[in-house]
């Protein structure tokens, strides 16, 4: 094997405190920027109604900009991630963050809805940073601690994505709609000269073309079945949570609660209690409970779902379903993370791509699902499509125990 090729060669900068973990203060820096970045993908929708009074679109219009983000994410995933492998990080994580800024100061200056959705669309493409830190972080992790370590910055990442809509709706009512973008600006371009200066360098893994890192990312598809089978898994739970978090706005703005749109924004904080979990999550992966805490985490989102359509009149038993829904989110997702960078050392950046492109479809086909199924059917019909994803999750993980050792490798599957 190459220097360039060998996963330790990358570690070398942050050889003195590998045997002891990597340092407090870069695990914080790591689970704030991977938060910053990911809250560019909410920030518009707690601003739905707002930007469709202001652009003249109709509601289900407006409602588009959030799947256009989540696609751009998507399509970053497939597409800027996987150069995680090819091109040193640390530069990479500088051009995506400079080309993000930019995007979102087109976005606070946009004249037209057009506009908005394309610089979404780039914006959403390039806030995959967060997607190349967690894998950053694995890799400068000692192999006794990389559960606790990406479950600490995940749990900056998870929380990211639930206080973007409690600050959005904040700073909109205070100042407009268009402060929200460019502070998200500004914070981008901060965060880019705060990385630049704290991320130790860290070499490619892999000398291969360009074209040759998008095929070898679909083949790891094909040659880890575990891939495929944790990305279904978070897609149903990303799905649910999506479905979840798009409609229940709705709910609390109705009839029923008559909350503000910062009402609706303060109520999001109750879901970052979820964060909560995943330092535990990513010990119950360092210690290869990874299989049965997966099965626990789904039953607990059904229970969820179903106390959320049962306490329909209680905001408060709805916050208690937000609070477990995303306890078992992250849950999943911090024990899906750990199984697929076990895998291949090497290919850390694309297994990433892979897995989290999986789910954020997942993710995009719940929030439209979710909102379609709402008002349609009203909040119980929404609970009852929330509830079936990680029910059919779990039934798919009952398939596990039939395939045995090879439904995961290493000790965190046994």
């Amino acid at each position: 094997m190459s220097a360039s090729s060998d996963p330790r060669t990358s570690r070398r900068p942050a050889t003195a405190t590998a045997p002891h973990g990597v340092p407090g203060w870069l695990v914080a820096l790591l689970a704030v920027a991977s938060g910053m970045t990911v809250a560019n993908l909410y920030y518009a929708q707690p601003l739905l109604s707002s930007l469709s009074g202001v652009f003249h679109t109709s509601t289900a219009t407006a409602g588009s900009l959030i799947t256009l983000t989540q696609v751009g994410y998507v399509i970053g995933m497939l597409f800027l991630v996987p150069l995680g492998d090819r091109l040193e990080k640390r530069n990479l994580i500088t051009v995506l963050l400079t080309v993000t800024t930019l995007a979102l100061v087109v976005a606070g200056l946009a004249t037209s809805f057009p506009m908005l959705l394309i610089a979404s669309l780039i914006s959403g493409a390039t806030s995959v940073v967060a997607q190349i830190l967690v894998p950053f972080a694995a890799s400068l992790a000692p192999d006794h601690a990389r559960g606790r370590i990406v479950g600490r910055v995940m749990s900056g990442l998870l929380t990211g994505i639930l206080l973007s809509r409690t600050l959005s709706s904040l700073v909109s009512d205070v100042a407009g709609w268009r402060v929200v973008f460019l502070g998200s600006a500004a914070l981008m371009a901060v965060l880019a000269v705060a990385l630049r200066a704290a991320l130790p360098e860290h070499a490619p893994t892999t000398t291969i073309p360009y074209h040759h890192v998008l095929r070898s990312t679909v083949r790891l598809v094909r040659t880890h079945p575990v891939l495929l089978r944790r990305g279904l898994y978070q897609a149903a739970m990303f799905g649910a949570f999506s479905a979840f978090w798009t409609t229940v706005s709705f709910v609390l703005t109705g009839p029923r609660f008559h909350y503000s749109p910062i009402g609706v924004g303060v109520f999001a904080l109750v879901g970052t209690a979820g964060a909560a979990i995943a330092p535990f999550a990513g010990h119950w992966a360092d210690r290869g409970l990874v299989r049965s805490m997966t099965g626990v985490a789904f039953v607990v989102a059904v229970l969820a779902f179903a106390l959320a359509g049962f306490g329909g009149h209680s905001v408060v038993l709805i916050a208690l379903a937000a609070i477990l829904i995303d306890m078992a989110v992250q849950t999943t997702l911090i024990l899906g993370q750990h199984t697929v960078y076990q895998l291949d050392p090497a290919a850390r950046a694309r297994l990433n791509s892979a897995f989290i492109a999986m789910f954020f479809v997942g993710g995009a086909v719940g929030s439209q699902l979710g909102s379609v199924v709402y008002h349609a059917g009203g909040w119980a019909a929404l609970t009852v499509l929330g509830a079936a994803l990680p029910l059919i999750a779990l039934l798919y993980w009952t398939t596990e125990r039939r395939q045995g050792a090879a439904a995961e490798p290493g000790p965190a599957g046994l």
